[in-house]
């Protein structure tokens, strides 16, 4: 007789966000597969190479590091990426499929989703990249808003998909269990009071939710 086996694949987590060396050695404790850094200088939780460059030195090993990203110089995320020591770069900006083709590092490209439809490009003009981040389009801001969207309305993408946009402990696992992504990605939905500054139980319950299902 021969015998079968399944394999599980486990939701991956990602911790956006990152400003403190705190914040980050807990989340690695915790249980999160990838922490990411901001090098946006608008958003509240941005990040000055040198500052994650200290946090990443401290880091155990098997901790994916991803930078962020927004319509920056293909120089300045090179730059960046070599110092800091990033695995991943991640861009949540107006980058073409050419753009995000040109790095050694894998590529995530965040693409918003506004009503049903993906703004501003369509996530198959992107099938080079590594894997497309799903977040909730804004006016205002490229991410980072703290606003869910329509999951039903994602369609089935041949490459992995991150699912991001107003995810916190209460609502993850409907979201795993409606879209099934590769990995979720959330940072507001594990802070306190103050952008930036993780909450440790909250990460605690996201990542609890997260294994649940």
């Amino acid at each position: 007789m021969t015998k079968t086996t399944e394999v599980i694949k486990a939701t991956k987590v990602k911790f956006c966000g990152i400003t403190r060396l705190d914040d980050a050695l807990a989340a690695v404790r915790l249980g999160a597969d990838a922490l990411g850094f901001v090098f946006y200088e608008p958003s509240p939780r941005n990040i000055s190479p040198e500052q994650a460059r200290a946090i990443i030195r401290q880091l155990p090993p098997f901790v994916t590091k991803v930078g962020l990203f927004v319509n920056a110089s293909d120089d300045v995320i090179r730059s960046i990426t070599e110092h800091v020591g990033l695995d991943v770069i991640q861009l949540h900006g107006d980058e073409s499929p050419e753009f995000c083709e040109q790095f050694q590092q894998p590529v995530i490209k965040a693409l918003r989703v506004n009503e049903g439809a993906f703004i501003p490009q369509p996530p198959e003009h992107y099938d080079s990249v590594s894997a497309v981040l799903l977040d909730a389009y804004s006016q205002r801001a490229y991410g980072g808003t703290g606003h869910t969207f329509d999951w039903s309305v994602i369609p089935r993408l041949s490459m992995p998909i991150i699912l991001a946009g107003g995810l916190h402990p209460e609502n993850v696992a409907q979201a795993i269990a409606l879209v099934k992504p590769y990995a979720v990605d959330v940072s507001g939905g594990i802070e306190g009071e103050t952008k930036g500054c993780k909450d440790q139980q909250r990460m605690q319950a996201f990542l609890k939710a997260v294994r649940s299902y």
